[in-house]
């Protein structure tokens, strides 16, 4: 009575049904690795397009203008006015900071978005912004110092965002160093208002109302609270570009009261004779004669980076 009637071999239970939802699971995995549906193949693709390469205008006067692409550029820490204060810093470029989790229920970047400072100067979808009129102004007119202005994503994956900050409170502010967040939103508000201020204090206001040159140190001012755009190195973090730093609203001065290099940017614009180009290396070097005044509005002939009469 006490023999065994059967062995390993034998099937037990719902052996069939275990074996059909088996095979269901396999199908559905090739169907949807064929349709490209994998998480996998969507992070894949969607990285692949955000750092596609694309072509910034070109500035035929040095100028920027409106309706212009270009690349948001902190140059970084020259070495004859490094300091005490802040370590040497390689320039970094403004660009999307993507969350990886939106990668599975979306085609384009979501608002709101983050932004990141990389280390990556080569201008593709992420880091490429088009200089966006709010006053009226037509496309080509050149953006002047002081004028507000938004900064928008491209169209397309990148979702047609605009580059937004507003006054830190206690429950919005930058991650790490818990200053004013910057990011990207949907929506054209006076939170989205820019403006662009000359480099040195002492000639802030003869600029005021003069082009703005491309391809130079210039201050990117948020209009709503009055504070400078920052890239900080100290903060760094991983994204799914790699590691990357954090950006903020936030004026830095130094003993002369004058912004330190973490505020400076460099609005870059298209080599022309380079496909996917800059001219980021090719800063035109400072000029004394270059200085605006009342009583001398033509250009002057020994600096050829002097602002244009107006």
């Amino acid at each position: 009575m006490g023999e065994r009637t059967y062995n390993s071999s034998v099937l037990l239970h719902n052996w069939f049904e275990d074996l059909a939802l088996d095979e269901d699971v396999i199908k559905d995995f090739i169907a949807k690795k064929e349709r490209g549906e994998l998480l996998i193949q969507k992070m894949g693709s969607y990285r692949e397009a955000l750092l596609e390469k694309t072509e910034l205008a070109k500035s035929s006067d040095g100028h920027v203008h409106f309706g212009d692409a270009v690349l948001l550029i902190n140059p970084g820490t020259e070495t004859k006015h490094a300091t005490n204060i802040h370590p040497l810093r390689r320039p970094m470029a403004l660009n999307m900071n993507v969350d990886q989790s939106r990668f599975l229920t979306s085609t384009k970047v979501d608002s709101p978005c983050e932004v990141s400072a990389s280390l990556d100067l080569s201008p593709t979808i992420r880091n490429t912004f088009v200089v966006t009129s709010i006053d009226g102004s037509c496309v080509g007119e050149p953006l002047r110092y002081g004028q507000s202005f938004a900064l928008r994503t491209l169209e397309g994956v990148s979702g047609q965002l605009y580059l937004t900050s507003d006054t830190k409170l206690f429950v919005k502010f930058a991650k790490r160093s818990r200053m004013q967040l910057v990011n990207l939103l949907d929506e054209l508000s006076f939170l989205s208002c820019w403006q662009v201020l000359y480099l040195d204090p002492q000639l802030r206001l003869e600029y005021d109302g003069y082009p703005v040159q491309a391809n130079v140190k210039v201050l990117i001012n948020h209009v709503r609270t009055n504070q400078a755009l920052a890239a900080l190195q100290k903060f760094s973090f991983w994204t799914a570009f790699g590691r990357e730093y954090e950006i903020t609203t936030n004026t830095f001065y130094d003993s002369h009261r004058a912004e330190e290099d973490l505020n400076h940017w460099v609005i870059v614009t298209g080599d022309p004779g380079v496909p996917h180009g800059t001219l980021f290396h090719a800063l035109p070097p400072f000029c004394e004669d270059e200085m605006p005044t009342k009583n001398r509005r033509q250009p002057s002939p020994s600096c050829s980076t002097q602002p244009p009469t107006c």
